[in-house]
């Protein structure tokens, strides 16, 4: 993508992580490469066939000036592809599709655990009680696959799409920040946990 365009996306965006202060303090000029989250954008405009190429220029289609229109009404459908069938060029596709199955239970544990607020390690524990006596330098290296498809596959994810928010003040780039639910969660998910205090993972 054009370098202006990569401008005015980190400035106009918003991405958790991924704002103008944080891209321009790595880079003096910023590239398609450098903003993951572009990458994202253009693949699901692609995917869900909202933009169309003509010459060098990108043009809404019908059904993308649509969205423009009345963005809400295309919540669910980027929503569920986005969650349940997108394969980012870091995923592999079959672990994609792996996680398909566990969709449903880790929306449960997050809505009952983000209520206060939970951290990737957090969540590691959870799936995996074996962990739990570890210290967290022990688990980060211990769990580091589990954990990363934790953050990447899932939290970041739910994040993207404005579910959850990830509270990072204070906190170096290395560090993971604690994940709480946004007032989108509950206007958009009804869940068997929402009246239960605590989950089990079997």
């Amino acid at each position: 993508m054009n370098r202006k365009f990569v401008h005015w996306a980190a400035v106009n965006f918003r991405w958790p992580n991924f704002t103008a202060e944080d891209l321009y303090s790595m880079n003096k000029v910023l590239n398609e490469r450098d903003m993951p989250p572009l990458w994202v954008v253009r693949d699901m405009t692609r995917h869900l066939k909202l933009l169309r190429r003509k010459k060098d220029v990108l043009l809404p289609t019908k059904r993308g000036r649509e969205f423009l229109v009345n963005p809400q009404a295309f919540f669910d459908l980027v929503a569920t592809d986005y969650l349940y069938s997108y394969v980012h060029v870091t995923d592999r596709q079959e672990d994609v599709q792996a996680r398909l199955r566990w969709w449903r239970m880790f929306l449960n544990l997050l809505n009952i655990k983000a209520r206060e607020g939970c951290t990737p390690l957090d969540v590691v524990k959870i799936l995996n009680p074996d962990f739990a006596p570890l210290s967290d330098t022990e688990m980060t290296l211990e769990a580091w696959e589990l954990k990363s498809d934790i953050q990447y596959g899932v939290l970041r994810r739910l994040c993207w799409l404005g579910l959850l928010y990830e509270a990072r003040d204070g906190l170096t780039l290395l560090q993971d920040g604690v994940f709480h639910k946004t007032p989108l969660w509950s206007a958009c998910l009804q869940l068997g946990s929402d009246t239960q205090s605590d989950i089990g993972v079997h």
